[in-house]
């Protein structure tokens, strides 16, 4: 049996913390901020949604002690010390490019306040731990994807930022697969439902970063990256892919997978919020302003957890 998952978390932080030799009042904060835990919050939900949904019904039911709760630790654990370990490397990546962005000069790489080499060998470890962690305590299928995830982040999403603006179209793939990961550890296996799942999550990111695109385009302009297009076309480009993606996103989170047997409380809710989402999409690309586009970014941010919180509800 592997070792319990608080331990084995601890022992990984552990070793990075040695092997960088970084004083402990100014590194903890620094290594904590490369993993963007505000990014985690949302892979956690998503990831525990997908792992809720592919159980098989029974376990759902009271009462709950068949319900997997180690193995949905396991998942999160595992799941978290990728992404943890793909911000990282990113941020590694794009060190020289984010110190030129106001929004992301502050990062510790960006900065300085970490060594290059600390910062790629930190995601380096985090990525190979949270890979192997999967492999040995949850599925293969699980490490599969969560590697997948992290090797088309870095080696497709990251060099095509800038290149073309379609990377928001190749980074959206990866973007979306931590329900597929954790649906993956509960069932061991994918299905359609899966899938359905992962294209909410997929259309879900376009309203979301077009909003960020759009209140930091100078930011992204001048760092050289091309997640808008330049001149007049940036705004349409900004408008159709928000626009389409939201409007997408009301028939698949309505399909019968998804909210096949919810009442007609929870299909009004989902209407509203998803009716919500096209409103602040439509908004922004009418007006075109960085406050629409925070308005847009907040009703994202509302929009996802309430979503998946509906399906799960549902599910039970």
């Amino acid at each position: 049996m592997a070792t319990d998952p608080k331990i084995a978390a601890f022992e990984v932080a552990g070793v990075a913390q040695q092997a960088f030799d970084v004083p402990s009042h100014t590194g903890a904060a620094d290594y904590w901020a490369l993993t963007k835990p505000e990014i985690n919050f949302l892979i956690a939900i998503a990831t525990f949604a997908g792992f809720y949904l592919g159980l098989p019904s029974e376990l759902h039911r009271f009462p709950f002690h068949r319900f997997p709760f180690m193995l949905l630790i396991h998942t999160l654990i595992g799941t978290l010390l990728v992404a943890s370990g793909a911000a990282t490397l990113n941020q590694y990546v794009e060190r020289r490019f984010d110190a030129q962005m106001r929004r992301t000069a502050r990062r510790p790489l960006a900065s300085g306040r970490l060594e290059p080499s600390a910062g790629l060998w930190f995601g380096i470890v985090l990525s190979f731990a949270g890979g192997i962690y999967l492999a040995v305590v949850v599925n293969g299928l699980a490490s599969l994807l969560a590697v997948f995830t992290l090797l088309s982040y870095l080696a497709l999403y990251t060099p095509l930022k800038r290149k073309t603006p379609l990377c928001t179209v190749v980074g959206a793939l990866p973007g979306a697969m931590p329900p597929l990961i954790g649906w993956a550890a509960a069932s061991g296996t994918l299905s359609f439902e899966a899938f359905v799942l992962w294209a909410v999550l997929f259309l879900w990111q376009f309203p979301h970063f077009m909003a960020i695109a759009w209140m930091y385009r100078e930011d992204y302009a001048r760092a050289g990256y091309l997640v808008l297009p330049q001149g007049e076309q940036s705004g349409r480009f900004m408008s159709w892919q928000a626009l389409v993606a939201s409007l997408g996103l009301i028939p698949v989170t309505l399909s019968p997978p998804m909210i096949g047997g919810a009442g007609s409380f929870d299909c009004a809710v989902a209407i509203m919020l998803s009716l919500g989402l096209l409103y602040y999409s439509a908004r922004l690309a009418y007006q075109r302003s960085n406050a629409a586009a925070r308005k847009l970014l907040m009703a994202s941010i509302v929009y996802l957890p309430l979503v998946l919180l509906l399906m799960v509800l549902d599910k039970r």
